[in-house]
């Protein structure tokens, strides 16, 4: 390979993983949605949006909240780094918060690893505890997600996803990420402590998580009108979640709409529908985590504070210029 196509080649992936593409590509995708549905699903999910739905969506946030943070605790413990729960639940509202806000969906993440890193001395390690807390979520939503959309395959079906080609890129993209040896090596620390680290109680927290955020989905089906019975629109939800995980999104919109209606629209419950609830659903997650916004700026507000005592500690300790004669 010339060192141009090197060039070129880096090019292309630093243009492909850059956070302004990924956001470009969730514009894009959210502008087909409005121009084939219009903008009045998205007006009828903001006006849906009302105390009750509120009320729940920051009672169902704080509970999946604690699940996360405890989840965290335990697979840090268990990689040797100790980590109290009350801070673990603040730190993890935070970065929910920032999470939201920001672009990517996974700075709050980051800095929470970074955060606990350098407290405990390995940032390397903390960085992979967060990795398998989180990849803990993703398994169980996907163990559970398949056991439920093999009870009830119509929406596969009637959507028409081509599986072989779906299961051969994705094999594909492993295989070619296996064959960078860096990758391999970190791939290699990162199972050794995931098996270290992962416990029944990790998996049954991320378990008890899940049927938190498949509930506030409910809820926002509920408050747009969705009438059918739990047991049809589960199917529904657990596919519009399953798409959460990709990394093309504003503040979390995108996939998650257009798979919404998508999937309303194929079992017969109204495109539309399916829209204006995944617009619900992202107003209250969002909602779900303003009480990371307290702990941010209380945290600011701490600091500032520190800083403005130290710097008058070191005012007063200072000794005083000696006068000349």
């Amino acid at each position: 390979m010339t060192m141009t196509e090197r060039r070129s080649r880096s090019g292309t992936k630093r243009v492909l993983t850059h956070p302004r593409t990924r956001t470009v590509a969730a514009l894009v995708l959210l502008g087909v949605v409005v121009w084939r549905l219009g903008a009045g699903p998205f007006v009828d999910g903001l006006r849906a949006v009302d105390l009750p739905a509120v009320a729940a969506a920051l009672a169902i946030g704080a509970a999946t909240t604690v699940c996360g943070a405890w989840r965290w605790a335990l697979v840090s413990r268990r990689l040797g780094m100790p980590m109290r729960l009350r801070p673990a639940v603040a730190d993890c509202y935070q970065a929910l918060f920032l999470n939201t806000v920001l672009p990517a969906g996974v700075l709050g993440d980051v800095g929470r690893a970074v955060a606990h890193g350098r407290a405990t001395g390995d940032v390397g390690r903390s960085a992979r505890a967060v990795m398998i807390e989180k990849s803990a979520g993703q398994i169980v939503l996907v163990l559970v997600g398949a056991a439920v959309l093999a009870v009830e395959p119509a929406v596969l079906q009637v959507l028409h996803i081509p599986w072989a080609l779906v299961l051969g890129a994705a094999g594909l993209a492993v295989g070619l990420v296996l064959a960078v040896r860096r990758v391999r090596s970190a791939l290699g620390t990162l199972l050794r402590d995931a098996v270290r680290g992962t416990s029944p109680a990790v998996l049954g927290l991320s378990l008890l998580a899940l049927v938190g955020y498949l509930g506030l989905f409910l809820v926002a089906a509920r408050a747009v009108g969705v009438s059918a019975p739990t047991v049809e629109v589960l199917p529904l939800l657990v596919l519009a979640l399953f798409v959460m995980g990709l990394p093309v999104t504003v503040g979390g919109f995108g996939p998650r709409e257009a798979t919404a209606a998508l999937a309303f629209g194929a079992v017969g419950l109204g495109a539309a529908q399916g829209l204006s609830a995944a617009v619900v659903y992202g107003v209250l997650t969002m909602v779900s985590t303003l009480p990371g916004a307290l702990v941010l700026l209380g945290r600011r507000i701490g600091l500032a504070g520190r800083t403005q005592v130290a710097l008058a500690s070191s005012t007063m300790t200072s000794p005083a210029p000696s006068s000349v004669t």
